[in-house]
């Protein structure tokens, strides 16, 4: 069966491999399993009652929702009728959903729960257009998105046939709007054809099949989870949604799936809590750990390191990092990481455990993966993003600057024709605004973001996210933001990470008062001066950071000072703390 649009997932799975679990989600303490069967139902049921709604062709139908089930039965019910999805995130602010609902004109709002619904009545207040608020969780006051199956019910399933057949691949599936750094979101807007081409080019290479499951936690409205629930369709693949992040290490225990896909700090958390664990061990058995663990930091996917070194890591395996592969449920062949840069020292140390991690690279203008390091550890180069999947071309441009070209590339901004010619050159280059490099003439390396450089009043360009990732790799710092425009040398911003922190003063045997106390004290000051000094070794004179501030309070989505990819929004907080920067200079 030929796969043009995403909407042919549906009868694909049902054709080739129909499963009993193909969705599935914690309700009231136990999985409740919908089978490929139910979710072509639920979807059809959706799409007849939207069209009793009205909705049609290039509709906006919005989906405001943490992971789960319906998520995925509104986005099938939606492609169906040819109606354009706009995907949100439930982190964003009251005006950001204002400024997106009147941007896309959308119609139709799903949102899951009573605060997201509270959250959306006020932003609508007033707005014309909107038709209907549907509620996922059953909410006293509010409609339920069983009204629109309701609607649907009783209805000729079969007047859908010409509405599908009616779409094109390069019809627009869904707009997504991305939280830019600065200024109003702007509509990304995605074709079938570019998610079909992204996941048929990314599907060889994540090695899973219709035996496997997949634990979804990464958020749906982001392209990258997206194009995953695709591939999971187009593999057979069953997909468990966890119930938070918070309930991740949980799930996976129950779940033990053989594939997920993670950010970086997802994978920095598990692997901090893992050496908390080794700290809290005594005699041999810390030895031991701790052997294991330098053992694994020493790990290269391209080089054999000789008998002595597999002699060594095998005997690591079978006594502390089995334990490590239990922890994540003991399935797991390969963890596909993306979003941001992912430590070297950590894909080392998951790879000599058995835990293959993937990394990619990508936008949510080019659907999103570019390049993807392979299953294979010959095709695999720890400290890059691979190399580039199926049909997608790579080309660095003479200022370093990354273009990609191909059926991966979005229709352009919605409304913003000029920005999509300042994005997209007259040759179809899309030009991403990230600095790299190709390793072996092969291996897509990343050094920084174009805008993100700075230069100093000495007139040296400075790229501060490779100092800020090495800063991170330190057990007691959380978030950096290196700073310097303009100035004669470049400073941090450091948030601690105040578990990590708390761990080391019980180990050093300092009493720990309150977080805010603890970052004026003066062998904190020092154990912090040591970490700066230790990042400052790899790098050039006029790179190093001179001086440092600790910062007591997290940067959040909430505080607007971080995107809801969790990216530092460099302009608020350099706002946000202009005196402290000052006093560095």
């Amino acid at each position: 069966m030929n796969i043009t649009r995403t909407l042919d997932l549906l009868p694909l799975q049902l054709q080739q491999f129909p499963k009993a679990d193909c969705l599935a989600a914690k309700v009231n303490g136990t999985w409740q399993k919908h089978s490929t069967q139910q979710v072509q139902e639920y979807a059809n049921q959706l799409s007849l009652g939207l069209l009793k709604l009205g909705l049609g062709k290039d509709d906006k139908v919005a989906i405001i929702s943490f992971n789960r089930p319906e998520w995925v039965f509104a986005d099938f019910g939606i492609q169906q009728i040819g109606a354009i999805s706009v995907p949100m995130y439930p982190t964003i602010t009251e005006e950001d959903y204002r400024y997106i609902f009147n941007d896309a004109e959308v119609k139709v709002i799903f949102v899951a729960d009573a605060s997201l619904y509270n959250k959306v009545v006020a932003a609508t207040e007033g707005m014309e257009g909107i038709k209907e608020i549907y509620t996922f969780d059953k909410i006293q006051g509010a409609k339920h998105w069983s009204e629109v199956l309701e609607l649907g019910k009783g209805e000729d399933v079969q007047q859908l046939e010409p509405l599908k057949a009616a779409v094109q691949p390069d019809d627009v599936l869904t707009i997504i709007y991305t939280s830019g750094t600065t200024g109003n979101p702007k509509g990304v807007m995605l074709t079938h054809r570019n998610l079909v081409s992204n996941f048929e080019g990314a599907f060889p290479y994540v090695p899973v099949n219709q035996n496997h499951r997949a634990l979804s936690f990464l958020p749906l409205c982001h392209i990258f989870e997206r194009m995953l629930l695709y591939l999971y369709f187009r593999a057979g693949v069953s997909i468990y949604y966890a119930e938070s992040i918070e309930k991740v290490a949980e799930n996976l225990k129950e779940v033990k799936p053989h594939v997920f896909t993670t950010v970086p700090r997802l994978l920095e958390k598990v692997y901090d809590k893992i050496v908390a664990t080794g700290m809290e061990l005594t005699g041999v058995k810390r030895r031991l750990f701790f052997w294991a663990l330098e053992l694994g930091l020493k790990y290269d996917t391209q080089k054999d390191q000789g008998w002595w070194y597999n002699k060594q890591l095998d005997l690591a395996n079978k006594i502390i990092f089995s334990k490590w592969r239990e922890a994540l449920g003991g399935n797991v062949i390969a963890i596909v990481s993306g979003g941001a840069a992912l430590q070297p020292r950590l894909a080392r140390v998951f790879w000599s455990a058995h835990i293959r991690v993937m990394e990619g690279y990508g936008l949510t203008e080019t659907s999103p993966v570019i390049s993807v390091n392979r299953y294979e550890p010959e095709n695999n180069m720890i400290g890059t993003v691979g190399m580039a999947i199926d049909g997608v071309e790579i080309k660095i441009a003479e200022d370093g600057e990354i273009l990609t070209r191909g059926p991966h590339v979005m229709k352009g901004y919605y409304k913003k024709p000029d920005l999509t010619d300042e994005a997209i050159d007259k040759d179809g280059w899309f030009h991403t605004g990230d600095i790299g490099e190709m390793v072996e003439g092969k291996y897509l390396k990343i050094t920084d973001r174009k805008k993100e450089m700075f230069k100093t009043s000495g007139g040296k360009y400075v790229a501060p996210q490779p100092i800020e990732n090495k800063l991170k790799e330190s057990v007691v710092i959380e978030q950096v933001m290196i700073v310097g425009e303009g100035r004669k040398y470049a400073s941090a911003l450091i948030v601690p990470s105040f578990v990590g922190l708390q761990d080391w003063a019980t180990h050093k045997g300092i009493k720990y008062t309150s977080d805010v106390e603890m970052i004026k004290h003066p062998e904190v000051l020092e154990k912090f001066q040591r970490e700066v000094e230790k990042t400052n070794e790899g790098l050039a004179q006029y790179e190093t950071i001179k001086k440092f501030t600790l910062i007591p309070n997290m940067w959040t989505v909430e505080s607007g000072e971080l995107t809801p990819t969790l990216k530092v929004k460099r302009k608020v907080i350099k706002e946000n703390y202009h005196d402290v920067i000052e006093s560095m200079y």
